[in-house]
């Protein structure tokens, strides 16, 4: 099953997104222990912002057995991840490379669900952007729907429910000094400063006159945030796109969690941003069917937690107070539709190709629709 499931993340690379290895290569072996014997790249399918990678150097047995990035000894693999922006430009500070990798160089230390970062390329000549390739977790990831394999078990779907906000908790109790990030962000106003770079974001995502009406939807939402701003508490470390498929599941217990992925947002600020983003996908078995085909984590199957069960549980193992909960899950629906619009956006303008994209305007405006319910807004 392990096999099946890590399989299964794995395509050839997409034809208009393939790595040139000619100078990637070189590189590699100048500079990261282990990059040794010929090289093979396969593309992790499913992210949809980022692109990722796994490299492996030698001639892979799969019989024996890994560990982390790295075969046992005695193996001649060696497995590393490689991850990079998307293709064409991209909005100021968003596919942060240097950023990632600043974080994951050093937060595994007090934070061993998150993958160490090995090295970073800041010569956008070797592949086109900046780079940074760090070890390989072994895991398997839930998308859309639960895997077929571990179908009806709703005490399986509670325990993962509560693995998943009990690893978002345990980031926010680290002490960012503790690992050297303490300079990562600003977070003295963040909320503010948040509301407002997002609100830019979003602006500049739009094409006029023909997304006038995408516009008009949000704008009730932005005035209803700037009235509601709360006071942030305590600051932590944000991941900033904490959600159920940004995590690998140990295929054994998929109710323990090998890695959370994705940081090349990550900062400081008000934990209960992640939280918020995080309870955006929790669509429960009576929310409007529309939410689950926005944007949704299969919570919704029987067992999971509900959402005031999540809120209560992080609330416990951190706590935090939770009182003000729902203006973050406005700000986070207005957050992810501004994400998904800018996908769209480059779709639309002929910077990727990839056909996952084309209805993501719908997207949005379904993600425009949540948030005015959320807020208590005309639907």
């Amino acid at each position: 099953m392990t096999e099946t499931l890590e399989a299964a993340e794995l395509i050839d690379q997409r034809p208009d997104e393939r790595l040139d290895t000619a100078r990637l290569e070189p590189w590699l072996r100048a500079r990261l222990p282990g990059a040794e014997g010929r090289l093979s790249v396969r593309q992790f399918g499913g992210g949809k912002a980022n692109l990722t990678y796994l490299l492996q150097f030698g001639d892979p047995h799969p019989s024996l057995p890994r560990e982390r990035g790295r075969v046992s000894e005695g193996a001649t693999t060696d497995e590393f991840v490689l991850r990079r922006p998307p293709l064409g430009p991209v909005a100021p500070g968003a596919h942060d490379m240097r950023r990632e990798h600043r974080v994951l160089s050093v937060l595994h230390r007090r934070y061993p669900l998150a993958p160490h970062s090995l090295v970073l390329c800041e010569d956008e000549g070797v592949i086109g952007a900046v780079f940074h390739v760090l070890e390989r977790r072994r895991g398997f990831v839930i998308w859309e729907d639960m895997p077929p394999e571990f179908a009806g078990r709703p005490e399986l779907n509670r325990r993962i429910g509560f693995a998943l906000v009990d690893a978002l908790a345990d980031l926010h109790r680290v002490d960012p000094a503790a690992v050297g990030l303490d300079a990562l962000g600003r977070p003295e106003g963040y909320l503010a400063r948040q509301l407002e770079g997002w609100t830019r974001r979003w602006h500049a995502a739009l094409d006029l006159p023909a997304q006038q009406p995408m516009r008009e939807a949000m704008a009730p939402v932005l005035a209803w945030l700037e009235r509601h701003l709360p006071d942030s508490g305590r600051a932590a470390l944000l991941h900033n796109d904490y959600r159920l498929d940004n995590v690998l599941l140990d295929p054994a217990d998929p109710a323990r969690v090998v890695a959370v992925l994705d940081w090349d947002m990550c900062t400081q600020g008000d934990p209960l941003a992640d939280l918020g983003y995080l309870l955006n996908y929790w669509v429960e078995p009576g929310d409007d069917p529309a939410w689950r085909e926005i944007a949704a984590m299969p919570t919704w199957r029987p067992g999971f937690p509900s959402r005031a069960e999540a809120i209560a549980h992080y609330a416990e193992r951190t706590g935090f107070a939770v009182a003000a909960v729902r203006w973050y899950e406005v700000f986070a629906a207005f957050k992810l539709a501004v994400i998904i619009q800018q996908i769209y956006i480059r779709w639309r303008r002929g910077q990727t190709r990839d056909s996952r994209f084309h209805d993501y305007g719908d997207r949005a405006a379904g993600l425009a629709a949540k948030a005015r319910v959320l807020a208590g807004l005309a639907g």
